[in-house]
């Protein structure tokens, strides 16, 4: 086999592997935080969690989405219940919800019950 024949050859390979690979950033699910002006344990979160969340793996699975609970309620959210209390983290796949958590009670508590909400997605 020739040097350009080769080269085809591997590079027909090489795409047809990118093209089996997910899309980087690519994400059916969605981390919703609704939250509320004035919610001192939203505020909390923001400044222990907000700068990181997304720099991590988890918000590659589930980037993150602040929604207002007293603004109007977004159209592909028409699926997913309104909550009173701020704030809560609803695991959104497809407009469907898959967990919920309600409150803030630090890092290290926010990070397990992320894990936990992640692990019940469906697998790909």
């Amino acid at each position: 086999m020739n040097a350009f024949r080769k080269t085809v050859v591997m590079l027909v390979a090489c795409g047809a592997m990118l093209l089996a690979l997910p899309l980087a950033g690519a994400s059916a699910a969605e981390l919703l935080m609704l939250e509320q002006k004035g919610c001192a344990w939203c505020l909390r979160w923001h400044k222990e969690i907000g700068d990181i969340y997304p720099k991590t793996e988890e918000a590659k699975i589930a980037p993150l989405r602040f929604v207002d609970i007293h603004e109007t309620w977004p159209e592909d959210l028409a699926g997913i219940r309104r909550e009173a209390f701020t704030p809560t983290f609803v695991l959104v796949e497809d407009g469907r919800e898959i967990a919920r958590v309600r409150g803030y009670s630090g890092d290290e508590f926010f990070w397990f019950l992320l894990g936990e909400m992640l692990a019940k997605l469906p697998k790909s």
